[in-house]
């Protein structure tokens, strides 16, 4: 058993999750706890390649109907949601100690780039396949049509995103430059 440093063992988190209501308002952070947020976290980074390689291997033998695809789908989302619920709860608990690092705006601006890749293909589909996108030529098809679209909006959101990361992520603690890193350290205190 790994001994947790003595000023985490008095940490308390709020629950955030809806599903918790009954539960206490607030969690002590003991080693259990910490165990279970770190498992949270790591079963989608296991999930996620299993759930990939049992796709790509049953597309390949064409035994792939469309059922099953909802059924990675369900899985995938129960376990990134849990997954992300579990570093919510983990900046929760350590925001004090983690704000030097603007963890809340890196993480954002992560997520950002897959929230709004993932959903824009989504609307994608649902344009092409409700037949608003249609190709108006006969050697054009639709799907590639509709991943010009995507490849179009995907690199006019990473000009915004480039431009928050700016933020989320300064130079100046690798610049060197002594001076700004004083002025960063005093803007932290």
């Amino acid at each position: 058993m790994c001994a947790l440093p003595f000023a985490i063992l008095f940490l308390h988190s709020h629950n955030i999750l809806i599903v918790y209501v009954m539960q206490p308002k607030t969690v002590r952070l003991d080693h259990r706890n910490l165990k279970l947020i770190k498992h949270w976290t790591w079963q989608f980074v296991i999930l996620r390649p299993i759930c990939s390689i049992l796709m790509i291997t049953l597309r390949a033998l064409q035994i792939y109907p469309s059922w099953l695809s909802w059924t990675f789908t369900i899985i995938l989302n129960v376990s990134v949601s849990l997954a992300l619920y579990s570093l919510v709860l983990f900046y929760h608990v350590f925001a004090k100690e983690l704000a030097p690092h603007s963890p809340l705006a890196k993480f954002l601006c992560i997520k950002g780039i897959v929230f709004f890749c993932f959903w824009q293909s989504i609307v994608l589909d649902a344009l092409v396949s409700m037949g608003i996108i249609k190709s108006h030529h006969y050697w054009l098809d639709v799907e590639y049509l509709e991943e010009a679209f995507q490849n179009i909006l995907v690199c006019l959101e990473m000009v915004v995103f480039a431009v928050l990361q700016q933020y989320a992520y300064p130079v100046t603690p690798y610049s060197g430059d002594v001076q700004a890193k004083l002025k960063m350290n005093k803007k932290t205190e």
